[in-house]
């Protein structure tokens, strides 16, 4: 979504994918099991639409089921609008089922214990989410507002998002005490972190550029020892403290790799050149070359 790509047609391919719609489902499930067995029960509170619609639910005990779909059309509509069809498409199928299973299922509560209560709940309800986005949809229309708020007022993703989950926890503070409000933003956080691991996964890529006097050596290793793909860009080293004027040409070699791999690449580059300069960045998401053929290859 960060891209805003707009399609203008359904692609069936995608809302039938068997992968996709597993991901729906489980993810679905895992909310509905957060919501009735840990938050409902407990008066604990989510950030986004979830959490208005637990909260408006609370207050003034509409349906559930109802609320889910209700708060979420104007956003499937901004959703169509903005991002695309097929995009609505899934996510109508989203919270159609999750309203369906907040109305049917029926969970005995899990535990009364506040503190499982926010850290299971909101691991729970974030990987739930984590999962629906995973497969092209979402859950939560709070998703959408955030991407069209931002072309609007220009602030950012992470102001949007605090403004808006401020309100809805000092409501939650006003109505359940502030007990119950500082518990809910602990499940917040949880859910949050659950979501963008299991978005970005424990494969998350990662950019790593090196810059060596060994540079040939380095990308003989990471090329055929390793398998990587790597980009060179032509730089200078040098530009020291007590040695301005002292530099010369280097490759500054670029190569992406799962956060898993960065240690273990690290200590071989540093065996190859013990004063090897390395900084790392995160990427949200890595396509095509070297990763798309191994990617393939599972």
């Amino acid at each position: 979504m960060s891209m805003h790509y707009k399609s203008d047609k359904v692609d069936w391919n995608s809302v039938f994918n068997l992968k996709n719609n597993l991901y729906i489902i489980v993810g679905v499930a895992l909310v509905i099991f957060a919501m009735k067995g840990f938050m409902i029960p407990n008066q604990f509170i989510d950030g986004g639409i979830t959490g208005i619609s637990l909260l408006i639910h609370e207050i003034f005990h509409i349906n559930l089921s109802f609320l889910a779909i209700a708060l979420n059309i104007p956003f499937v509509y901004l959703g169509y609008k903005k991002i695309g069809k097929t995009f609505a498409v899934q996510t109508t199928i989203s919270i159609l089922l999750l309203s369906i299973g907040l109305w049917l299922v029926e969970i005995q509560p899990v535990t009364s214990d506040k503190l499982l209560i926010a850290i299971f709940g909101g691991v729970l309800i974030g990987s739930g989410i984590g999962l629906v986005i995973r497969a092209g949809a979402v859950i939560d229309g709070a998703e959408v507002l955030v991407v069209f708020t931002k072309r609007i007022t220009g602030f950012s993703s992470n102001e949007i998002i605090l403004l808006f989950n401020a309100v809805i926890f000092a409501t939650a503070a006003i109505e359940f005490g502030i007990e119950t409000a500082l518990y809910s933003l602990i499940t917040f956080f949880t859910a949050t972190r659950a979501i963008n691991y299991v978005v970005d996964g424990i494969e998350q890529h990662t950019s790593m550029n090196i810059v060596s006097a060994n540079d040939e050596e380095i990308k003989d290793f990471l090329v055929n020892k390793l398998g990587k793909g790597i980009t060179v860009y032509k730089g200078e080293r040098g530009y020291l403290p007590g040695s301005f004027d002292v530099k010369t040409d280097c490759d500054i070699i670029v190569t992406i790799v799962s956060r898993l791999e960065i240690k273990q690449i690290q200590d071989a580059l540093k065996l190859i050149d013990p004063k090897v300069f390395i900084f790392i960045q995160s990427i949200n998401e890595a396509s095509g070359g070297v990763l798309k053929a191994k990617s393939h290859a599972h």
